[in-house]
């Protein structure tokens, strides 16, 4: 009984391997191949093997789409032999490219996290990635194959009536039309629903240490026109969140004021023209247009207003800023940005109109300067509210963008009519009086003059919400062409809907990387900004630095400069006591680090070191332009006595009390001339 019972699985098992396309499995391997190449962010193994279980579903359906429409043509088959032999060619070449593609899917990955200052994976879990891409795989073709089914089914119904061809175009359409409105109308909104309940759930939670504001003057206390309980959980972090006035004035040493910040939640009310009045009301009533700088800024899709943002331009200008904002979503922006991107746009619009009415009204010399501010979807949407044609007779002074989705139109047509020879991901516009762009690296400091109206974007050559396009299926995208960003992985090659589904799945993980890579934003990048776009006054180099420092550092004390390095400097391993207590130590080195035969990360170097006596902190010091890749450091052991290849003049410092998985304060490339050794 058991025997036969094995048989017929035996049986059944082969009959289902049988099944499938020879041209479709080919395909679908190929896809898989693909799907582990880089793209713009590393991915853990589960994201992998999601994304390799897509590839492998669509190649095979692209594969056997492929074998009908052959057949669909009457095309010539090959003959028995040609076909076996085609087939045991087509085998070993597949199986050679799955072998590499495992292979190198360790150092593919690794070769993102490197440019993104993060460790490298000893193993990217290929039989892990592998299972998980077999069963997502057989899902989704399980339902492909049950759709197909009933197309023929369909098909033979309809050839009763209707020619062969006609009637299974017919069932074709019918069946993609039904596969639509399922995958649309029951999984797309089931999956939204319940993403909708987990957020709003999440708008309704209290961050730690955030309480509501006791100052009179304050939005969200109890003589405020905005109810606490209604402003959300992103608004409460930024109404009870940034700097305070003292805080301020430590850090500029000169007399400062108490930052404004207004926000109106969306449970305040349904209308977005009410919340915008409201929000304007606020304003007034906390004295905001008696101040120095104002800033409308437009959330994320979560209502999120990053702090490396808005308190840097408060700390810039001394607390003497006003920033009002307004919710219009809580789901996050890869979500919101599919299912109703111009929510962003009807609250950024209302907002400002509100707030850019009355101040037209002032008069010019006692109203405050107003900009323009958005992180992701809120750049989106509030690119065009200031519209140049409504509001050239009295303009606003400029605004900072950072991180516009793919869908913004504005930047799409600004950066399509950059100037010639300068690349997508960092362009040049026209003379760079009106718009300029900067990267991880500040190019905002030309020789160009600056018009009246000063607008920055900021954006990340490994930002995925910047550079995904549905044309990435079909077109290679030109962020690819060279050269290339400096945080793009050179093993980023096009492939057709390949790439396309790598960027795609690169979206909800876009700011899983440090500050500074992907979509996120460092704090650096927004003071040259803010330099840039709103003229700060009373801020030298040295000033800058400092605020730089605040933010790179969770403590507020500034460090002094890190001395050059001295091999002879460092104790031996033999010497009991230090010659002279040591604070930091820097190395200045190229090439790779190798420890036993084995490539190893920054982290180790600084592990190694600190085994020495009083070396509180290890900066290492990478060689080469910010534009070139830098793998690791040095070949460089515990025998440090040996001398040390000084290149400069680009410092990469990462504190000993830190990891580099953290949020990327506090690891900087800083140019100093002064290590430059030829």
């Amino acid at each position: 009984m058991i025997h036969r019972a094995a048989i017929k699985v035996q049986s059944l098992s082969r009959s289902y391997l049988d099944s499938f396309s020879f041209t479709g499995l080919v395909f679908a391997t190929l896809f898989f191949c693909g799907s582990i190449t880089p793209s713009l962010l590393p991915r853990p193994y589960v994201v992998q093997g999601i994304l390799s279980g897509f590839s492998l579903a669509i190649g095979y359906v692209v594969g056997v789409l492929a074998t009908w429409g052959w057949s669909f043509l009457e095309l010539p088959q090959p003959g028995s032999t040609l076909a076996r032999r085609s087939k045991q060619i087509c085998v070993t070449l597949v199986s050679i490219v799955f072998a590499l593609s495992i292979w190198y899917a360790t150092e593919w990955q690794n070769s993102i996290r490197m440019l993104m200052e993060m460790p490298p994976l000893q193993s990217t879990a290929p039989i892990h990635f592998f299972l998980i891409a077999l069963l997502v795989a057989f899902i989704l073709v399980s339902i492909a194959r049950w759709m197909i089914r009933f197309g023929a089914s369909l098909s033979n119904l309809l050839q009763k009536y209707l020619p062969r061809r006609i009637a299974i175009s017919i069932s074709t359409v019918c069946v993609l039309l039904l596969g639509l409105m399922v995958g649309n109308g029951v999984i797309a909104r089931g999956l939204l629903n319940a993403a909708d309940r987990f957020f709003l759930q999440a708008d309704l939670l209290i961050d730690d240490g955030i309480e509501q504001p006791t100052l009179d003057l304050a939005c969200g206390s109890e003589q405020s026109l905005v109810d606490w309980e209604a402003i959300g959980r992103r608004g409460k972090d930024f109404i009870g969140g940034g700097p305070r006035a003292e805080e301020i004035e430590r850090l500029s040493g000169r007399p400062s004021k108490r930052p404004i910040r207004v926000y109106v939640g969306m449970r305040t009310d349904e209308d977005e023209q009410a919340r915008a009045t409201l929000a304007l009301e606020e304003l007034k009533r906390e004295g905001a247009f008696d101040r120095k700088i104002l800033v409308v800024a437009t959330p994320t899709g979560t209502g999120w207003l990053d702090e490396s943002a808005v308190d840097t331009v408060e700390y810039l200008h001394r607390g003497d800023t006003a920033i009002v904002s307004m919710q219009y979503s809580y789901l996050p922006s890869w979500i919101t940005i599919l299912v109703d991107p111009s929510r962003s746009k009807r609250s950024a619009s209302a907002l400002f109109d509100q707030v850019y009415a009355y101040w037209t009204t002032l008069p010019k010399e006692e109203r405050p300067r107003l900009y323009l501010f958005g992180l992701s979807l809120g750049s989106y949407g509030c690119e065009d509210a200031a519209d140049l044609m409504e509001t050239f007779q009295d303009p606003i002074q400029g605004a900072v963008w950072s991180g516009p989705p793919f869908p913004s139109r504005q930047w799409a047509s600004i950066v399509s009519s950059r100037n010639a020879g300068t690349p997508i991901w960092l362009p040049t516009f026209r003379d760079e009086s009106m718009v300029r762009f900067t990267s991880q690296q500040n190019s905002l400091e030309t020789q160009k003059r600056w018009g009246p109206i000063r607008n920055v974007y900021i954006q990340h050559a490994s930002d995925p919400m910047v550079w995904f396009s549905p044309s990435l299926a079909w077109h290679q995208p030109q962020w690819l062409s060279e050269p290339r960003g400096p945080d793009v992985s050179p093993g980023l090659r096009w492939y057709p809907i390949v790439t396309f589904l790598q960027i795609a799945f690169d979206l909800p993980m876009a700011t899983s990387v440090p500050l500074g890579y992907g979509h996120n934003y460092s704090p650096s990048s927004y003071i040259d900004a803010w330099v840039a776009v709103t003229q700060p006054e009373g801020w030298s180099k040295s000033d800058l630095d400092k605020l730089r420092e605040r933010f790179a550092t969770p403590t507020e004390d500034v460090q002094p400069p890190i001395p050059d390095f001295d091999p002879s400097s460092i104790p031996s391993e033999l010497d009991s006591e230090p010659t002279e207590p040591m604070y930091r130590l820097q190395i200045t080195a190229e090439g790779e680090l190798y420890r036993n035969g084995e490539l190893i990360s920054r982290s180790a170097v600084i592990d190694d070191l600190r085994g020495f006596p009083d070396v509180s902190e290890v900066h290492v010091v990478v060689d080469g332009d910010p534009t070139v890749t830098v793998k690791t450091v040095v070949g460089l052991q515990k025998n440090l006595g040996k001398e040390v290849p000084n290149h400069g003049p680009f410092t990469y410092s990462v504190t000993r009390d830190s990891d580099e998985l953290s949020s990327g304060g506090d690891a900087s490339i800083i140019r100093s001339e002064e290590n430059r050794k030829e």
